[in-house]
């Protein structure tokens, strides 16, 4: 599949689009297929957070170190960006009760490091 990849700190050019592997849903994830993404405020942070200075980040010191051993020091250790998405489910793990493939969903990942793809995502739902 395919998918927008930040390996680097920098401006939207260190943006690439590259192949990367389609996740599979283990027994308490569902497949969903992306049909739109946002990116926002703090995804724009995250790409550029090499030069972002304790004085802009808005926020108290230790909370830019935090953020700093989060979001990695030369490099970002989340290479695909974003994490509000809308899509189709395309297939449930086992112990899914819920959802059934065809489903809409329109969902903000919990947690910030799973990885969102630009054409699919696993999230846990169990």
């Amino acid at each position: 599949m395919k998918a927008i990849v930040c390996t680097k700190y920098g401006p939207p050019e260190v943006l690439q689009l590259r192949e990367v592997e389609k996740p599979s849903p283990k027994a308490n994830e569902i497949l969903i297929k992306i049909h739109a993404v946002s990116i926002n405020y703090g995804d724009i942070i995250a790409r550029n957070f090499k030069n972002i200075s304790p004085g802009e980040f808005n926020m108290p010191f230790l909370f830019w170190i935090l953020a700093r051993l989060s979001f990695g020091f030369r490099k970002p250790k989340r290479k695909i960006l974003g994490n509000v998405f809308a899509g189709e489910i395309e297939s449930v793990g086992t112990d899914v009760k819920k959802f059934k493939t065809g489903n809409r969903s329109l969902d903000i990942l919990e947690k910030k490091w799973e990885p969102m793809p630009s054409t699919y995502v696993c999230p846990k739902m169990v």
